[in-house]
């Protein structure tokens, strides 16, 4: 399964345009631009999946500073300030990482 199976790729490009320039990334304004903010619980759960790259169950700094380049192969990477930025809203247990439900929670705040 890849992100285009459950997002529209005309979607995916529109909400990586919106932030090509550093420091202009806004988790909640990409998902909505993706569509992201309009899938089920399942769907969401499939999409964290994907972006979970080593598949441990929960996203930590190291891999969301390349969330952009999971939905893009050429996007840039997450500033150190966006990355921190999106960790400290969806990291909802203050573990240093985001599980499933992070990004449920963060999605809808």
């Amino acid at each position: 399964m890849s992100l285009t199976d459950i997002l529209s790729p005309s979607d995916i490009a529109a909400a990586l345009r919106d932030c090509q320039a550093p420091d202009s990334f806004s988790p909640k304004k990409f998902f909505q631009i993706s569509g992201m903010s309009k899938k089920s619980s399942s769907q969401l759960k499939d999409i964290f999946r994907i972006l979970d790259n080593d598949q441990s169950g929960f996203i930590e700094e190291d891999e969301l500073k390349y969330f952009l380049q999971r939905f893009e192969c050429g996007a840039r990477v997450l500033t150190s300030s966006e990355t921190k930025t999106f960790l400290a809203a969806a990291d909802h247990d203050g573990d240093g990482k985001i599980g499933a439900e992070g990004i449920n929670l963060f999605m809808y705040r």
